[in-house]
């Protein structure tokens, strides 16, 4: 069976993809806290576009049932 490599998201070395490595998708456990620490303090955030309030109102047309 052909070994499966991927490459850890935080520093990008090849490693491999089976249950022996126990910190996949990760290369190290260095590498996992890292990324961890990452999400704890907010550094991974989702870009937020403003929108215009009058695009967020209902009207009564909307309330209506078909």
């Amino acid at each position: 069976m052909t070994e499966r490599l991927v490459a850890c998201p935080h520093c990008g070395t090849l490693t491999e993809w089976n249950p022996k490595n126990r910190y996949r998708p990760f290369c190290s456990e260095r590498c996992k806290m890292m990324d961890l620490g990452a999400w704890a303090t907010e550094s991974y955030r989702v870009p937020v576009t403003e929108t215009d309030e009058s695009d967020l109102s209902v009207d009564d047309e909307d309330l209506r049932p078909n």
